[in-house]
């Protein structure tokens, strides 16, 4: 399975050399629109090799989704913790139970009723 997983990752790693060789003209990337960058009187560019805005934003999307999905899954962790709390103190309920039903008694006794 382990070389399974190296295979897959060699062969993604080669397509992404072979976006990487295919694109690497430059390209100007302006952050503003031409008519908002005019309102400001600034006008930011960069010029970068085309497969670096490519990967760049595929990381920049993965990044967004993940925060997403660690946004969306706020709610089940929360219950989660809630019922992982719950069970504890339930647990130590009946551990606190069990002792008082077993006080005074033999302590053979009290194992073999455990046990049973």
């Amino acid at each position: 399975m382990r070389y399974i997983r190296y295979f897959c990752i060699a062969i993604f790693a080669v397509a992404l050399i072979a976006v990487a060789m295919a694109n690497r003209n430059m390209v100007s990337l302006q952050v503003l629109p031409g008519e908002i960058s005019s309102l400001f009187a600034v006008n930011p560019s960069v010029e970068l090799p085309l497969f670096i805005v490519i990967l760049g934003s595929i990381l920049a999307g993965l990044l967004v989704g993940f925060v997403w999905e660690w946004i969306r899954e706020y709610g089940e962790r929360a219950e989660a913790a809630k019922q992982a709390r719950e069970m504890r103190r339930l647990e130590r309920e009946i551990a606190r139970l069990k002792a008082e039903k077993h006080e005074g008694k033999d302590e053979v006794l009290a194992l073999l009723d455990e046990a049973s």
